[in-house]
């Protein structure tokens, strides 16, 4: 426990996996210490998403070499996730961390004023770890190619790091997968999700590359794919927004995040 923690508070980026109710699934995200848990706190433009996490597991990963370190670790166990709709606990305990990881928050969130701005930002749902049940080192990412792998066991997530020579976007192709760590992965034509994710130096642009399908020994066969491996590093470089790309995207984002506090608000039982 003490190692992943201290691997993760160093770490500008890493991985949440779990199992929802479509299967194996996993983002990149900022990690955070709540107190004395790894956590996370998601926007609410992932809130629906982060609603399929509740009574499951998940697994914290550190994978990509040059944000955390020499080691790449990952911690598995139940979650606890907690709708923070006012960003009270944002504000009093998370955002400081978050403005010092990535760009983004310190712009819309380093200042009262900035949170005025930006108000669609500071609500979070806090997603954290509860408990450990299993930790272990990973090999890290360190190339573009390389990616997390994550399979469904008994509801609980387990992730690898795997590579490949090409990676296919199209269905029905078949992906030979190699794990990093050497050993062989001995799919069961089992459902899986598999994902990497890169960023501008920025990080206005942060972009999750995935293939899902199915394993069947050392084989991946594509179901759907979502972008590609850019760059020669794990995650990236991406070229930075233009200016108008930049205003798009913020915008976007705003909305995106206001229609998920909506709907949050919704959800909330009268007082």
């Amino acid at each position: 426990m003490n190692d992943l923690i201290t691997v993760w508070q160093r770490s500008t980026v890493g991985e949440l996996s779990w199992i929802s109710p479509s299967g194996p699934t996993g983002i990149p995200v900022v990690p955070l210490m709540l107190r004395d848990r790894v956590c996370v706190a998601l926007p609410y433009s992932m809130a629906d998403l982060a609603d399929t996490l509740r009574g499951g597991h998940a697994a914290f990963s550190v994978t990509d070499q040059g944000a955390g370190g020499r080691t790449a670790l990952v911690g598995v166990g139940p979650v606890d996730v907690v709708e923070d709709l006012e960003g009270v606990e944002f504000v009093e305990s998370l955002v400081e961390q978050e403005a010092l990881k990535h760009p983004p928050t310190r712009l819309r969130g380093d200042s009262l004023i900035a949170r005025r701005e930006n108000w669609w930002w500071v609500p979070r749902v806090i997603v954290s770890l509860t408990s450990v049940e299993d930790t272990h080192e990973l090999h890290p990412r360190t190339r573009s190619t390389d990616a997390l792998l994550v399979r469904d066991r008994s509801g609980r997530p387990v992730v690898e790091v795997v590579t490949a020579d090409q990676w296919s976007d199209h269905s029905g192709a078949s992906i030979d997968l190699w794990a990093r760590g050497g050993t062989l992965l001995e799919g069961t034509d089992e459902p899986v999700f598999t994902f990497s994710h890169q960023y501008s130096l920025d990080f206005e642009r942060w972009e999750r590359w995935s293939r899902t399908g199915r394993l069947h020994g050392e084989s991946l066969t594509v179901e759907q794919a979502e972008g590609a491996p850019h760059g020669t590093g794990p995650s990236g470089p991406l070229p930075p927004y233009g200016l108008l790309e930049r205003y798009a995207n913020h915008r976007s984002l705003a909305r995106a995040c206001r229609r998920g506090i909506a709907k949050g608000e919704r959800r909330r039982p009268s007082e």
